[in-house]
């Protein structure tokens, strides 16, 4: 269901922490910051170099390497790391929240964040899982920018027996960040997005392998004369190979469920095709283009031409 919570005029929390400070992370924070939803931002990554960098952007009011430091005082706490190390964040965290603390995650999948997280966090913490479905084939805190959720969908995916002041809070910072707000249960979300999310990428890095196989076998030109659709099946494949893999390790089944379906779907292609059966081609084609006038009717994507790319000049 869609949440009403009005967009927040003043800030939502004090102190907002966030653990890692990649693409996702330094969105939040500079998205925070131009919208005054927090008082005081908190920033912690693991590596040294990763929060320097941090520091040189200002995307932040203190650097902590030790989330546990970090963490301390805050109302909230978005944890955004590979979904992998989610459960050890956790663990370090744990005996240092404040009492109330909100805690949230930005993983793209959910029923198995849940899983790893909330054995270890505290009766008092207010466990809050949440996916903005919003990115760019771009890592670390560079990449980062305060639009990158403008218009696009959160999803809030609460666990069962989550307070609800705790949730409308979480959906009020993601609203005034610019997103629209959905809550829907983990394990239902993890189904959505195998189908919209995972397996597309899938899909893009086995083809982008397969071209770049036959790149070096055949010594042809294959890359060097693909067309556009290769070149955007490109884009997706170059996404952060670490958060990909545990995406793919920890939705598992949702995965392997939304794949059979897909593999089924491709044989039935694969027949019309290799029967000249242009009337089946013809009407599944005609359908799908049905989905893009949804996706461009809900302003979840452009029709400039070319997709809005801005060309190269000369």
């Amino acid at each position: 269901m869609t949440d009403a919570v009005l967009e927040p005029t003043k800030p939502v929390f004090r102190r907002l922490t966030l653990i890692g400070i990649g693409l996702i992370g330094s969105s939040i924070a500079r998205g925070a910051r131009a919208k005054g939803l927090a008082e005081e931002i908190v920033i912690s990554t693991r590596r040294e170099e990763t929060l320097e960098r941090a520091c040189a952007l200002g995307l932040g009011d203190r650097y902590c390497l030790d989330p546990a430091e970090a963490v301390a005082g805050a109302d909230c706490v978005i944890v955004s790391v590979p979904v992998g190390a989610s459960g050890a964040v956790a663990a370090a965290i744990a005996d240092h929240l404040a009492p109330h603390a909100i805690v949230s995650d930005v993983g793209s999948v959910k029923a198995d964040v849940v899983r790893q997280m909330a054995p270890h966090l505290p009766a008092h913490a207010r466990f809050v899982p949440a996916h903005p479905v919003a990115g760019t084939e771009h890592s670390g805190p560079d990449a980062g920018f305060a639009e990158l959720f403008e218009n696009k969908w959160c999803i809030v995916t609460p666990p069962e027996g989550a307070e609800t002041e705790a949730v409308e809070t979480l959906v009020a910072f993601w609203r005034g960040l610019g997103s629209k707000v959905e809550t829907m249960s983990p394990e239902h979300h993890d189904m959505v997005l195998a189908i919209t999310s995972h397996i597309p990428h899938l899909i893009a890095y086995n083809i982008v392998g397969t071209a770049a196989d036959l790149e070096k076998v055949s010594e042809s030109e294959v890359i060097k004369f693909s067309a556009g659709g290769f070149r955007d099946f490109t884009r997706i494949a170059a996404s952060d190979p670490t958060m990909w893999r545990d995406v793919f390790l920890h939705n598992r089944e949702a995965v392997l469920e939304m794949l059979g379906r897909f593999i089924e779907d491709l044989f039935v292609l694969q027949r019309a095709v290799r029967f000249g059966d242009g009337e089946k081609l013809f009407e599944h084609f005609t359908r799908t283009r049905a989905i893009r006038r949804g996706i461009l009717d809900l302003g979840q994507d452009t029709t400039a031409p070319d997709f809005g790319r801005v060309p190269k000049k000369d």
